[in-house]
């Protein structure tokens, strides 16, 4: 039969309860032993001095040892025995010949302690034994004559000591008490330390401690997250295999200060700010990772900090699929706004039966787009800034303006570490904005120009418009999330991400725009070392 499994609140308070028992009959026998002792010794002295006290009398001086002495003798050792309440005084002489005893039967016969034998050679002492009737004291004090100098016989006084038990069986009333108000104390305190306990562990049985242990462990394994945790001295106390592999350690590291690898210094700051950090993009090991990284609080103090780390190569492969979808849609929809238009010239000019006229257009428009389509293709690698670059050119057509793309223009590599959704953001907002800027001069031309070079080592490209510029005052506010100077619309976001996503891959932007010139937006971007 398989035994209750009991609470930890029960446990603690029978562990409690039970060391509070030990304790006080501990205490309590170790008490008593000293009383005991204590008694001893007290009982000893005191019958030394009546055997002294015996020994120093003349009647028993002068009798001892001598025929008919015990007439005297027994007389005045039983007085004193009746008087003092010793247990018996038994007086010898030299040869151990007892003169007084308590039972008369005994007297005339010979001594058999075994503890004597000092006694008869002048020697005072108190002895300890083991008698019929338990344990004794006895004193034994040589009885001398002629100024001392010569010893007659030994003066023997006994008294029974208490057992420890019997002492025990004579304060059985107080133990009773002491021990009860000790155990109701540590019942109470037993319960109350039980009670805080569970409360500082959620109510939790070690059980389900231990089983909700391993699910939070199964948890941090199987998501497909890195999560990575710091204690308030920054050491590692949870690494799960996903974080692992990013980083490229293993288990050794749990236990060591955490700025040693990845990105610790970033985590240590959080633990000291206690502000957390959200959606921080970085490349760890090659690996391109979104990093969250918050505080962790009890009772309002910073006790360590928790990393998540995101994988954003699948991710970022699926948004640039979509961002190149995306492209494209946008090129097909202004190729089809702009080839409705050519159409209705078409039309036009065979309504006014212009053939030749209309052929020529045909052949001009034709040749145009097959020789920009040519040209995206041959020079720039990913179809993403390709279909990108398409769309915008259809989009300058709309609003009546001019985006040239510099035919030298190049880009057969993208810079290492370097993501073509980055680009596409970073190129996208810089020509629509360019465009935007162009839109707005009334009168002048509407030219845009892009060109863009680079390689694994890295990128430059410039986007150059022919805007109405930007003043000094503005220039400094331009990167500002919200910021816009265009009011009709409410934007202000463009060349925000432009900035945040070249100072991600550590690359620069220059701004000029000279009073009555062109305004040029100028970004190199470095091919990507690994970084932590």
């Amino acid at each position: 039969m398989a035994l209750p499994r009991l609470k930890l609140g029960t446990k603690i308070a029978l562990l409690s309860f039970a060391l509070v028992f030990i304790a006080v009959a501990i205490g309590t026998v170790i008490e008593v032993h000293r009383i005991s002792v204590l008694m001893e010794n007290e009982r000893g002295k005191r019958t030394m001095a009546i055997a002294r006290t015996l020994a120093q009398m003349t009647a028993i001086q002068e009798n001892v040892g001598k025929p008919g002495g015990e007439k005297i003798i027994q007389p005045i050792a039983e007085k004193t025995r009746l008087s003092t309440g010793v247990e018996y005084i038994v007086i010898l002489d030299m040869e151990a010949t007892r003169y007084s005893h308590p039972v008369e039967d005994r007297i005339g016969g010979e001594f058999t302690g075994t503890d004597l034998g000092p006694a008869l050679a002048n020697n005072e002492y108190i002895s300890r034994a083991e008698g019929v009737l338990g344990p004794s004291v006895r004193a034994f004090t040589p009885v001398k004559v002629d100024e001392g100098n010569r010893q007659v016989g030994v003066v023997v006084v006994g008294v029974l000591t208490p057992t420890i038990f019997a002492l025990l069986k004579s304060v059985r009333i107080e133990i009773y008490l002491t021990l009860g108000l000790g155990l109701v104390v540590g019942l109470v305190g037993s319960l109350f330390l039980a009670r805080n306990v569970k409360q500082a562990m959620f109510s939790l049985e070690p059980e389900e401690i231990v089983r909700l242990l391993k699910e939070r462990v199964a948890i941090f394994e199987a998501m497909g997250e890195g999560i990575v945790a710091i204690d308030a001295d920054s050491r590692i106390t949870i690494i799960n295999d996903e974080a692992r592999r990013i980083f490229g350690v293993d288990e050794s590291v749990i236990g060591q200060p955490v700025q040693k690898f990845g990105p610790g210094t970033r985590l240590v700051r959080v633990l000291h700010t206690g502000q957390p950090e959200k959606n921080v993009e970085r490349i760890i090991n090659g690996v391109t990772i979104l990093s969250n990284r918050v505080p962790i609080r009890r009772d309002h103090t910073i006790v360590g900090a928790v990393a998540t780390f995101r994988d954003k190569t699948e991710l970022n492969r699926l948004a640039e699929e979509l961002t190149g979808v995306k492209a494209f849609v946008e090129a097909l929809r202004v190729q089809n706004h702009e080839n409705m238009n050519k159409l209705h010239t078409i039309a036009g000019l065979i309504q006014l039966e212009r053939y030749q006229d209309a052929l020529d257009y045909i052949f001009n428009i034709t040749e145009e787009q097959q020789e920009l389509t040519h040209f995206l293709t041959r020079n720039i690698k990913d179809y993403s800034l390709a279909g990108l670059l398409l769309g915008k050119y259809g989009r300058a057509k709309e609003l009546r303006a001019e985006l040239i793309i510099d035919r030298h223009s190049q880009l057969k590599e993208i810079p290492r570490g370097v993501d073509i959704s980055l680009l596409v953001v970073v190129i996208g907002n810089l020509l629509e904005n360019a465009l935007d800027a162009v839109s707005r001069v009334e009168d002048g031309k509407r030219r845009v120009y892009f060109s863009i070079a680079g390689d694994q080592a890295g990128l430059e490209l410039e986007v150059r418009d022919t805007g109405p510029g930007i003043s000094s005052e503005v220039r400094e506010k331009i990167f500002e999330q919200g910021f816009t100077t265009n009011k009709s619309k409410s934007r202000g976001l463009g060349l925000y991400l432009v900035q945040r996503n070249i100072n991600q891959v550590n690359g620069r932007v220059e701004v000029k725009s000279p009073p009555g010139g062109e305004t040029t937006f100028m970004v190199y971007i470095p091919g990507q070392s690994e970084q932590v």
